[in-house]
């Protein structure tokens, strides 16, 4: 059960940062201001489901890996300070930043730095969580196959 709450979480927080990933790109690169704006809004509301969802993946993890230490495990949490680190200090900041300058038809330099920079932090911990998921089945590996016979 607790297996199927941690990769739950951990798929809702990925796919919502990449949803807004996505959505950011598709605003920016095809459609206008108002729809900028309107993503850049939308953003933040989605904290809403990605804080729960990373802080359910965090402790998830942490109880699945109770005593166990080194290998894949170690890469996995290794990893797990630096997306946190980026999304408290880079993305939450700049989603917020961004939103109110995008409210204020306010698209001068400063946006489109913060936004770069936003999109590249993004890019990252999609990178980190991407590692992870992929070591978290190596992880499970033995189980699904032992469940295939």
């Amino acid at each position: 059960m607790l297996s199927t709450v941690h990769k739950a979480a951990a798929a809702l927080a990925t796919a919502t940062i990449a949803t807004f990933w996505i959505s950011t790109m598709i605003s920016e690169i095809f459609l206008d201001h108002t729809a900028i704006t309107a993503v850049k809004t939308a953003i933040p509301y989605g904290f809403f489901v990605l804080i729960p969802a990373m802080a359910t993946a965090g402790v998830s993890g942490a109880k699945l890996a109770k005593g166990r230490v080194g290998g894949v495990l170690s890469a996995k949490s290794k990893r797990m300070p630096i997306v946190a680190a980026n999304g408290i200090l880079v993305l939450i900041p700049a989603a917020l930043y961004l939103a109110t300058k995008a409210q204020a038809g306010s698209f001068d330099t400063t946006f489109y730095v913060v936004q770069v920079f936003e999109l590249l932090v993004g890019a990252a911990n999609l990178t980190l969580l991407g590692l992870n998921m992929r070591d978290g089945r190596k992880l499970t590996a033995g189980k699904r196959r032992r469940a295939a016979v």
